[in-house]
């Protein structure tokens, strides 16, 4: 029985990490050659070539996405395999791979991060911020933050606070149209559409004390894939929108802005944290995640009466 290149499978991960055969030789201290032939073995075993590459950067091809999955897991486990062999007596080192939401990273996982650092200096972050959903196994993350009603998925999820979603608009523009009486009074009225989400410009609404569902068409003066990006104009009186807390919250609290109708509440979503899913886990990423559960076990946006 042939066992399985272990070594070259993990090569092929690093490598795909870094996008570079000389930075992955050089972080895992293996010569150039060395981790070229690696990966060389590894495409001649498995039949395909594992990237496009020219002089000057390095792709991989369309067909060993998925493998890239298997790669990363196998390095996952293997370091947590060592980590309990050792019974965690190591402090915990090593580079962690983390995707969060824009704004949510910018604004409020970033504050907390430099008293891990300081807690874990040998431990090192590496941080992708985008608004899309990412293949967290494929791409080789750690940790992935979203901010959704969670689907089911074979990832490991962590539900680490529930997030508001408010209409609100300027009071100057509330004075301008009237302060509405229900959702169906916000038809006509020019509103910020975020298009990141399974039916833009739809806002699913349902009253507190009724149980009454009503499904809100917006007239969309601006659309965009970052919601960040209508606060300007929100606060300047052009329209309203639905919008997170953590977005909101500072301009709720100076009165720059007004909650519209919050007897109506918006879908329900929380702040997750995902990570692949074997439960082993090297000790670096125990740390941060616990780290992470106790640094939004109260969210530090919750300004306002809900």
């Amino acid at each position: 029985m042939r066992l399985p290149d272990f070594e070259a499978w993990a090569i092929f991960a690093k490598v795909a990490e870094l996008g570079s055969f000389a930075r992955a030789a050089e972080e895992i201290q293996l010569s150039k050659p060395t981790v070229s032939k690696a990966v060389s073995r590894l495409e001649q075993t498995l039949g395909i070539a594992l990237f496009n590459r020219n002089s000057r950067h390095i792709s991989l091809t369309e067909t060993v996405r998925a493998l890239l999955g298997y790669a990363n897991r196998i390095v996952t486990e293997a370091e947590a395999a060592e980590a309990e062999a050792r019974g965690d007596m190591q402090r915990p080192s090593g580079r962690i791979r983390i995707t969060a939401p824009v704004t949510f990273g910018i604004r409020h996982l970033a504050p907390v991060l430099p008293e891990f650092m300081r807690r874990y200096p040998e431990i090192d972050l590496n941080i992708s911020f985008s608004d899309a959903i990412v293949d967290v196994v494929a791409d080789g993350y750690d940790i992935a933050l979203r901010i959704s009603a969670l689907a089911d998925s074979s990832l490991r999820a962590r539900r680490l606070c529930d997030v508001g979603l408010f209409l609100v608009a300027s009071s100057a523009w509330l004075n301008t149209v009237g302060r509405p009486e229900h959702p169906r009074d916000l038809e006509d009225c020019k509103s910020f559409v975020y298009t990141n989400t399974a039916a833009p410009g739809m806002i699913r609404l349902r009253k507190k004390n009724s149980g009454k569902e009503f499904v809100l068409p917006q007239t969309s003066r601006f659309r965009a894939d970052n919601a960040e990006a209508f606060l300007p104009s929100l606060e300047e009186g052009l329209g309203y929108g639905l919008f997170p807390e953590f977005m909101v919250s500072d301009g709720l609290q100076e009165a720059r802005l007004e909650r519209i109708l919050p007897e109506w509440e918006g879908p329900v979503i929380s702040l997750y944290l995902i990570t692949p899913p074997s439960p082993m886990r090297p000790n670096r990423v125990k740390a941060l995640i616990d780290y992470l559960i106790k640094a939004f076990e109260h969210p530090p946006w919750v300004k306002t009466e809900r």
